[in-house]
């Protein structure tokens, strides 16, 4: 399996959207040479690359707000720049695009992606940065507790750290203070 870096395994990617492509409907789904309601192609073909860069780099300082230097500190000292430059592009080409969804809708995706990987550290840095993006205290809570909801469904359960990996959180899923 190919990588883009460390940890971005290629081909899980490009076979995991082929397959949403799949089972998406169709008006839901952009035309490849048509409009598309994301403003990607023009970030890509248009925008000069500073200009994406520097959103990215706002949106990623509105989010982690005081302590965004040293997070993004973090990741160009883990060993390879490689985590740095993901999260920049990641931020700047997909996470600053609010034509779609707003600043805070977005951080909504990250918790809800974030809970049932059960990656606490992370996701205390994004239910604080919602906050910081617009959102209210209930609106994360809200969304915090329907996306655990969800999970509970599916049969996840907190088990501790007696079990090292499965289907479950090691510790109580972060919340935000309020």
């Amino acid at each position: 399996m190919g990588n883009v870096g460390p940890g971005m395994p290629v081909s899980v990617t490009i076979n995991s959207i082929l397959a949403l492509k799949e089972v998406t409907p169709p008006e839901f789904l952009d035309e490849s040479t048509g409009h598309s309601s994301t403003s990607r192609r023009k970030d890509i073909y248009e925008t000069p690359v500073p200009e994406v860069l520097y959103r990215g780099e706002t949106y990623f300082q509105n989010v982690y707000g005081k302590v965004s230097g040293r997070v993004m500190g973090q990741m160009d000292r883990s060993g390879t720049e490689d985590l740095g430059l993901v999260a920049r592009l990641m931020y700047a080409y997909i996470l600053s695009d609010i034509n779609i969804l707003s600043a805070a809708e977005s951080s909504f995706v990250l918790i809800a992606a974030l809970i049932p990987q059960d990656l606490n550290a992370q996701l205390k840095g994004h239910l604080r940065g919602a906050l910081n993006l617009g959102a209210t205290v209930e609106e994360v809570k809200a969304v915090r507790k329907t996306v655990i909801r969800i999970c509970e469904a599916y049969g996840m359960t907190k088990h501790g750290d007696a079990v090292p990996a499965g289907w479950g959180w090691r510790e109580e899923v972060a919340d935000v203070k309020g």
